[in-house]
């Protein structure tokens, strides 16, 4: 029962990572043809998904190693924590 739990909400997050990048995809090739800037290819929709997606997998990816590093103590400073 829990890692079908675990793995519904992993494919749950997926979901939700792939619409927001779907979403900003748009959002940008909409914005980029109301400048001037001319429809966007398939290579540049691609190009804009991936850098959307990378950027997006590389924010969660070091939120959880910040937040991993700070349960577990290694932001802790070696010495007297009292001293400035």
């Amino acid at each position: 029962m829990g890692p079908a739990l675990t793995a519904r909400r992993l494919i749950l997050k997926f979901l939700w990572v792939v619409g927001v990048a779907a979403l900003a995809t748009v959002s940008v090739s909409l914005a980029w043809t109301a400048i001037g800037g001319g429809p966007l290819g398939l290579h540049g929709l691609i190009a804009l998904s991936l850098g959307v997606l990378g950027t997006v997998a590389m924010t969660w990816i070091l939120m959880a190693l910040a937040f991993k590093s700070s349960r577990e103590g290694w932001d802790d400073r070696p010495d007297d924590p009292d001293k400035p």
